[in-house]
């Protein structure tokens, strides 16, 4: 078996089985690997199989596709890579033979999908400046806008230590942490990178862990819970009220 896992300062945020039909990755909610984060382009790149092996390819994007550290346009993985979109990387995992290239199963399908290119934030970070020295000089692109009628929640800060006493909930993925890419910054020398994630729905909000089990209305969630408003969260001793912004 095939498995992607994506992940965000080494911690893993979601894991997708690969069944053999292709697989896009973009910032766009219409990709079947999400990352919300303006580095990454609206359809950034795909996965899929092309002559009977496991194949990634650019789709043109503004920072690029990195395969264990080298940009490539297209190329074959195998067990153990590591792909980088923006800030973000893909794990590539196989049961079995880790030396093998991941060949295209019998009964697999071939589909092939038409990129599209939109602009995209360019990427600067210190950790992955190296690697795009490649990329082309552009203008940062706007944020996307917000529809009018969707609600769009906030966390406000009832105690604990961050760089900012509220936080809007825009975007699909909100990281709690003290990461300096976390979306709310916790700050303490203790606190950890990614302490824990919220992401936005066509239902709602959802939180879940990732290294510390956050609290809501003081009881640990089991797993990924639906936030209500009112709602207190705890996490990483940090209380927050959830709202919904007027």
């Amino acid at each position: 078996m095939i498995k992607l896992i994506l992940t965000f300062e080494n911690h893993a945020l979601r894991e997708i089985n690969f069944s053999g039909q292709p697989l896009t990755i973009g910032r766009t909610p219409d990709n079947d690997i999400q990352i919300d984060n303006l580095a990454v382009s609206t359809h950034h790149a795909k996965i899929e199989f092309g002559a009977d092996q496991l194949v990634i390819e650019d789709l043109s994007s503004l920072n690029g596709t990195f395969v264990n550290g080298k940009r490539v346009q297209q190329s074959a993985l195998r067990h153990g890579d590591s792909i980088t979109i923006g800030k973000h990387e893909i794990l590539v995992r196989l049961s079995g033979d880790s030396s093998e290239t991941l060949v295209l199963p019998q009964d697999a399908p071939k589909k092939f999908l038409v990129p599209k290119v939109e602009e995209t934030m360019v990427l600067d970070t210190k950790k992955r400046r190296d690697m795009l020295q490649q990329a082309a000089k552009a203008p940062e692109a706007a944020p996307v806008p917000v529809p009018v009628r969707a609600r769009i929640g906030k966390l406000v800060v009832l105690r604990g230590n961050t760089d900012a006493p509220e936080y809007l909930l825009s975007s699909k993925l909100t990281v709690i942490g003290k990461s300096q890419m976390a979306s709310v910054r916790l700050k303490g020398w203790f606190k950890p990178k990614a302490a824990a994630q919220i992401n936005k729905r066509e239902d709602g909000y959802y939180v879940s862990r990732a290294d510390r089990v956050p609290k809501v209305n003081g009881v640990e969630i089991k797993g990924i819970t639906r936030l209500n408003e009112g709602d207190t969260i705890e996490v990483a001793g940090v209380n927050f009220s959830f709202l919904y912004s007027d």
